[in-house]
């Protein structure tokens, strides 16, 4: 089932991550996934449900990779919760485009609203009304009302939402004990708070367990028909010059079982090259995807943390750094001098995103980086967000002149440099690269661009050649 609502804040989070939480203490095996790019969101969610949170972007990875990416995460699950994204029909512009309608018609997948009921009793059946018969191709199959605020509020809430034909299945009361704190980019990250986000998501399963018709809502979910595609497999992306499925062998039997593993197939090797990915709380971005895509090449991956390791994993042949909160710990990440200094030396491929372009640059805040990129990095007032449709100008570790990307930015960094950038889309550009290194703002989903993962593997195995 999807959880989606009329508009950001409204609950969804705290709907969709209590509800994971609750099933999986009842003994369901919930597979989490998230409409849309954001990286914070899955980690509560992996944190409710002890399976990796998956993304499900159709602008990032194309439609047709939005099913077999679904079931490749679900496999063996019981059941599977889909959180939305901003408002139920919000997407790339003025269209639904990658919004969580069009993810939920991709699915076929019956929708659950969650309605912020404060300030308001019987104009929720004219919010969800509208909403229910704005797009007769998705299904909304019923309502949970958020921030109620007494016996007597849900009741008439209730009664209006029975009047218009749509079945209430929870009410959650106002309660600060489980709010998520947050700050520039959102919801702080579960990878930053440990204890504290595991009692948290504790609470949301124990809130959504009382106030929510479990039964009536696993029964949701069962009315959802079985999807027609194949399973997504990062050998099979690999093998596939755009990393997309045949059409042929995307079709299977209507309710046969998904065969295939939730993790990445090692491709028969052992002994291949040691690819570290950086992560720890100043580095919580990145998508399972791309170290399955990594182990399907042929890599054996490490992690480290550049807040605590002084060096790389032993044998480290190849490093991604992508996205997180690296200005949130610029004092501690410039004190690493071990580490920054073997960044700076190492001549092996790099890809970074976002967080990892500012822990690449000279300096961030004028905190000291590493010094890999000619650059100087610093917090603006500005957000900066939204999907790029980027053609690369040049080749790079990852990239090759003339090919399309489409990506996301979100930060409210900027970056001072000269030079033409890596990537150039409507209205601006950005990035660095050279043969052993593409960094940019511009977040990408490797299940989109699978060759992101062969190209590094390939240059960690012969570093001097472009591949």
């Amino acid at each position: 089932m999807v959880i989606a609502a009329p508009a950001s804040g409204s609950g969804k989070t705290t709907v969709a991550t209590g509800l994971m939480a609750a099933l999986r203490t009842r003994g369901l095996r919930v597979s989490p996934h998230k409409v849309g790019p954001d990286y914070i969101d899955p980690g509560y969610h992996a944190l409710a449900t002890g399976r990796p949170g998956r993304n499900l972007d159709p602008w990032l990875t194309g439609e047709s990779a939005v099913g077999p990416l679904f079931l490749h995460g679900a496999r063996d699950a019981d059941l599977a919760v889909v959180e939305g994204v901003m408002g139920l029909f919000d997407g790339r512009g003025d269209t639904d485009f990658a919004s969580t309608a069009h993810v939920a018609r991709l699915l076929d997948a019956p929708v659950v609203l969650v309605v912020d009921a404060a300030r308001q009793s019987r104009s929720v059946a004219a919010v969800v009304h509208g909403f229910a018969t704005f797009d007769p191709r998705v299904r909304v199959g019923g309502v949970i009302l958020n921030r109620v605020g007494s016996d007597r509020h849900e009741e008439l809430c209730r009664s209006a939402l029975d009047a218009a034909g749509v079945r209430v299945l929870g009410a959650l009361r106002r309660d600060d004990a489980v709010s998520t704190p947050s700050r520039h980019l959102g919801l702080i990250p579960a990878a930053e708070r440990e204890a504290e986000a595991v009692a948290a998501v504790e609470r949301l399963g124990e809130l959504v367990a009382r106030s929510c018709d479990l039964e009536a809502l696993v029964r949701l979910a069962r009315t959802a028909p079985a999807l027609l595609e194949q399973p997504w497999s990062p050998g099979e992306a690999l093998a596939t010059p755009a990393g997309r499925m045949p059409e042929a062998s995307r079709r299977r039997p209507e309710g046969s079982r998904a065969e295939t593993s939730a993790g990445a197939p090692r491709g028969g090797r052992d002994s291949g090259p040691v690819v570290a990915i950086a992560g720890g709380a100043a580095f919580t971005f990145g998508y399972a995807e791309h170290a399955e895509l990594l182990q399907a090449a042929g890599a054996e991956v490490a992690t480290f943390d550049p807040l605590r390791d002084e060096a790389l994993p032993e044998g480290t042949a190849g490093v991604v750094i992508g996205g997180g909160f690296p200005e949130m710990y610029a004092a501690d990440l410039a004190a690493n001098v071990p580490l920054k200094r073997q960044i700076a030396a190492f001549r092996g491929p790099v890809a970074a995103e976002c967080a990892g372009l500012l822990y690449l640059c000279e300096s961030l805040d004028d905190h000291t980086m590493c010094g890999r990129i000619a650059a100087k990095a610093e917090m603006t007032p500005r957000l900066t967000l939204g999907y790029r449709d980027a053609v690369a100008t040049r080749d790079s570790l990852l990239t090759r002149a003339g090919e399309p990307y489409r990506g996301h930015e979100f930060h409210r960094t900027a970056v001072t440099t000269a030079g033409e950038p890596l990537f150039r889309w409507e209205g601006g550009g950005d990035g660095h690269g050279d043969p052993l290194l593409t960094a940019s703002y511009l977040h990408l989903h490797w299940a989109g661009t699978p060759s992101a993962a062969q190209r590094l593997v390939s240059s960690s195995r012969s570093p001097s050649a472009l591949r």
